[in-house]
This record gives structure tokens, C-alpha cells and sequence, in this order.
């Protein structure tokens, strides 16, 4: 298995993801490659937690203009992780 540190990319922050926070669902970008195994056990290990449920997704390219070109953002892989009650994660 991967170290943690090659599964687990970084938190998304966003508006949501941190009311989500409060009642213990947590939101990570991480690697495209990574299966609901592997994420749970990098979360376990990186934060000494116990997952309860993890939903993934992909997330699709946006269109970005600069000028007159046209482009489109990064997709990426979000995990939206489920604690076991009693747990949370300072971030």
C-alpha cells in the first residue's frame, strides 16, 4: 500500500464542506488511483480516527476563459468522509 501522504492530497474548504465539518463529514482531494479502501485507511492513519462511511466522486472540468481562450480546469478525485461518532479532525 501507498503512505498516506501519496493518497491524501488536501482538504477542500469550501462554505459547505465546513458545515459539513460540525456534524463530523469531512471533504479531501485525493489521488485519482485511490479506492475507498486505501482512503480509509490513509484517514485512519494520518488523523487516528475511525471511519464510518466514505463516498467518492469525480469531479467534472469546468470551462475557464482568459481572453479570448478558452480552457478547462483540473478534474480531480473528492472523498466525503463519514466519522464513526465522537471523532472529528482539527483542521
Amino acid at each position: 500500500m501507498k503512505d498516506y501522504t501519496d493518497i491524501i492530497e488536501e482538504v477542500v474548504v469550501t462554505e459547505k464542506s465546513a458545515a459539513n465539518a460540525e456534524k463530523g463529514v469531512y471533504t479531501f482531494k485525493v489521488a485519482k488511483s485511490a479506492n475507498k479502501i486505501q482512503i480509509k485507511d490513509a484517514i485512519e492513519k494520518a488523523f487516528g480516527v475511525k471511519v464510518k462511511n466514505i463516498n467518492t466522486l469525480n469531479t467534472k472540468p469546468k470551462k475557464k476563459r482568459v481572453g479570448r481562450y478558452v480552457g478547462e480546469k483540473k478534474t480531480y478525485k473528492k472523498a466525503i468522509v463519514t466519522l464513526k461518532d465522537g471523532d472529528s479532525i482539527n483542521l
